[in-house]
């Protein structure tokens, strides 16, 4: 589908852009920095995109790198400003991860965090998730409603969609969010971004050893390849207390390289849910469209679908609300989250025992048998969601069981990966008839981020999604 008519936004220069820029010294790190406030204070009644904003210390961070600029010092984001989203810590902020209540400031910056740090990046800001990651869109009692920024009425999705609001809109040039179930793919599809799902343990997790028991890992979101590719290269590594150490990679070296001829199957069946899903037909289409484009650079693309069965949900299941119940009691007052948090949380304390042993368990054999499609298979192609976004108020005044189909029949897709821990990118690929953006998935085998990012960035010269870009309602 066409997009929506170009308008010139007060947009962020690209994120390599912005560093070519400070290291040639025809930008300043203060510049930048106050513009990316501005821009943050500015939307922020409309979009709503942070949770917190860091202007003094930001201010103060930028000074810094502007005199370290001076002197000749060079690191991979020095003086760009991000923004990050609020599950990670940074020293003298709350974490509250989207949930209402009166949190503490941290004393110690999260491992991914320092690593940022160390590269030179001004963290402007955390940015809104809904509460503790569960939801497609963001929204809660704590802040209200993020929105997208192609439409006003829509979630940019969740839970990263503070972060991709952000991005989208141009207020930063990139940022970092966290996936457990879809959570960077699903909001870089609805708001017309690349979004990378890294492997398991590329990033780490500290002070958490794993998150959510191996479902949920952090991954940056972007509106071009190459500046996802140098976020993750800068973000990547680990703790010595991390659960998943992968070998290292370097995904930046892998943009515009020239992928080969490829093997592709091309899966829009949907993965087991307990509830019933549609692909709409605008999405399928715009799946089919990628595709298209693949075959036209020399692909090879079948229809065929990964061996996932029907039990594979219920692995999912013991580990996504066993972590909801370890975050609930986190918070200072866990009466004060949403009554679906706390059914979660509840049925999450019921599963931590032999049933969540069982899921973990189960992952290796899970691996060999939905891993065999890649022994026909370079990549799996696939659509991120089911629909287009969705309302802002979907799932408003409704219980547990009725937001769990909302779910479910809006991002039945993203899931599985996650259970089996491997790297996969959200590309845009067009736009419904009302002009809201729709995505779709490349999908690896274990730690094969450098070739996703290779083929995603040949798709990205051909259909140039960087240079649509949402009207500015706000």
């Amino acid at each position: 589908m066409p997009p929506r008519p170009h308008t010139e936004l007060r947009h962020a220069p690209t994120l390599i852009d912005q560093v070519a820029g400070l290291a040639s010294g025809a930008s300043s790190s203060v510049t930048a920095t106050t513009e990316a406030l501005d821009r943050i204070d500015a939307d922020q009644p409309t979009l709503n995109a942070f949770k917190i904003v860091r202007r003094q210390r930001a201010l103060e961070e930028a000074a810094d790198a502007d005199r370290r600029l001076a002197r000749g010092e060079r690191l991979p984001l020095l003086g760009v400003p991000i923004a990050v989203k609020d599950d990670v810590d940074i020293t003298g902020e709350p974490t509250a991860f989207g949930c209402p209540g009166d949190f503490p400031a941290k004393t110690e910056d999260s491992e991914m965090v320092r690593r940022l740090r160390a590269a030179g990046a001004v963290i402007v800001g955390k940015t809104n998730s809904p509460e503790l990651g569960q939801w497609p869109l963001t929204s809660g009692s704590a802040f209200g409603y993020t929105r997208n920024p192609w439409s006003r009425e829509h979630t940019p999705g969740g839970s990263s969609g503070g972060t991709a609001a952000a991005v989208s809109a141009g207020l930063v040039s990139a940022g970092i969010g966290s996936d457990g179930a879809g959570s960077i793919r699903i909001p870089a599809a609805w708001t017309n971004l690349v979004g990378i799902k890294p492997q398991r343990g590329r990033i780490s997790t500290w002070p958490d050893a794993e998150a959510f028991y191996g479902l949920t890992v952090n991954g940056p979101l972007a509106r071009t390849v190459a500046d996802a590719a140098l976020l993750l290269d800068v973000a990547a590594g680990n703790h010595d207390g991390d659960l998943h150490t992968p070998a290292p990679v370097t995904v930046s070296d892998a943009v515009g390289d020239d992928p080969g001829k490829l093997n592709i199957a091309l899966s829009l069946r949907n993965p087991f849910t307990a509830t019933p899903v549609t692909l709409d037909p605008e999405v399928r289409r715009a799946v089919y469209s990628v595709a298209d484009t693949l075959r036209s650079l020399g692909h090879r693309v079948v229809v065929d679908d990964p061996a996932y069965g029907l039990v594979f949900g219920l692995n999912f299941l013991p580990r996504s609300l066993a972590g909801v119940h370890d975050w609930l009691g986190r918070l200072p007052d866990p009466a004060l989250a949403d009554p679906r948090t706390r059914g979660n949380a509840q049925s999450g304390k019921l599963l931590r025992g032999a049933p969540l042993r069982a899921a973990r368990a189960a992952e290796p054999r899970m691996r060999r048998r939905i891993g065999a499609i890649f022994d026909k298979y370079d990549v799996v192609l696939a659509p991120t969601t089911a629909t287009p976004p969705i309302p802002v108020t979907a799932i408003d005044g409704i219980g547990g069981w009725e937001t769990d189909k909302v779910m479910t029949a809006a991002c039945p897709y993203a899931w599985p990966w996650n259970v089996l821990g491997w790297p996969s990118i959200n590309v845009p690929a067009g736009f419904s008839s009302a002009g809201l953006p729709i995505g779709a998935q490349l999908m690896g085998g274990e730690s094969t981020e450098p070739l996703l990012v290779s083929l995603a960035s040949q798709l990205e010269s051909v259909l140039r999604w960087d240079q649509s870009r949402p009207q500015q309602w706000w």
